[in-house]
């Protein structure tokens, strides 16, 4: 199955098919005959992870939890779809997140209201509601385990406030949607993998962010699973790398001047030649502007994301 990579550890990377190859990823655990998954990719996704399950040799009925790093609908907009196929299922999801999932109209208004109701529904389709009785959740320190397999909620904030991680003891690693950054896997060199922010709309928080690195950094995990993309190592480069560029990308929306259109191109600018600089510093596999069209999207939105932290109260504070 050409988008099913299998990991030594009992994880499993579905290749969901949003967007291009290698942009988003939906994890399986499987332990002892039983199975987890972990976000859900949109709509679109659900028949791959149902094929991936059954070429594990898992039935639906195996599949115990269902766990969201946090409800933007590239992560969650598959959940209520998926639920409906997986009748033993609990959905895991930040307490903040779980009246969106019990009634999802509110998370396609705003997505409507970005994209468009056209666009929204060919990206996401319709968003199933999931009954609360079939919800958890994920509150800080949430212990659970699937067939005695252990794991824990980490509240993240700093992508999203509703965002969490999970840390599986089995694989001695963490699940972590976007609070460990996106790894443009085009980019990789001899497999030795990057990481890039994320400070996309709406809640940013840099000093959130920083703080959710640690975090994760303090449990010496052996590997991340990300979304975006896939599974990484080298764990502590990359969190240094994350914090360096957050850093940098912060301190390019406070040098931006004016406000609204001009400070958005200015900002937008300014994440540019970040990235030409570490292109050059990482000796990226792909060009700098080969790299720069890779991650046009991201960076436009990670400029939109600065803007409305730069407007929030208390922004032009440096970082201690």
């Amino acid at each position: 199955m050409q988008y099913l990579i299998s990991h030594a550890d009992g994880v499993h990377t579905v290749e969901s098919g949003y967007g291009r190859p290698q942009l988003a990823a939906v994890h399986l655990v499987v332990h002892d005959g039983r199975a987890a998954v972990v976000d859900t990719g949109s709509n679109a996704a659900v028949p791959r992870v149902l094929g991936a399950l059954a070429a594990l040799g898992v039935a639906p009925e195996a599949v115990e939890w269902v766990m969201l790093t946090h409800i933007h609908l590239d992560h969650a907009g598959g959940a209520g779809s998926l639920m409906c196929a997986l009748p033993e299922a609990k959905l895991l999801v930040h307490p903040r997140g779980v009246r969106h999932m019990i009634d999802p109209a509110r998370l396609w208004e705003g997505t409507a209201a970005v994209y468009g109701a056209e666009r929204a529904f060919e990206l996401y389709g319709h968003l199933v509601p999931v009954p609360a009785e079939r919800i958890v959740a994920a509150t800080d320190g949430l212990e659970f385990e699937l067939a005695r397999r252990c794991f824990r909620v980490f509240d993240t904030p700093g992508h999203a406030l509703h965002h969490i991680c999970i840390w599986d003891a089995g694989a001695q690693a963490f699940f972590t949607g976007d609070a460990f950054g996106l790894s443009y896997r085009e980019l990789d060199v001899d497999g030795r993998a990057f990481v890039v922010p994320t400070t996309t709309p709406t809640q940013f928080d840099p000093e959130a962010m920083h703080a959710s690195i640690d975090r994760l950094l303090a449990m010496r995990p052996q590997a991340m699973y990300l979304t975006h993309y896939g599974r990484v190592v080298d764990v502590e480069r990359l969190g240094a790398d994350l914090h360096r560029l957050i850093d940098t990308m912060v301190a390019v929306a406070r040098a931006a001047r004016g406000d609204g259109l001009a400070r958005h191109v200015e900002i937008l600018a300014g994440l540019e030649q970040v990235m030409r600089e570490e292109a050059a510093r990482q000796n990226w596999a792909l060009d700098e502007e080969q790299a720069l069209e890779l991650l046009r999207m991201d960076l436009e939105l990670n400029a939109q994301g600065l803007g409305i932290w730069l407007d929030r109260p208390g922004a032009a504070v440096e970082r201690a």
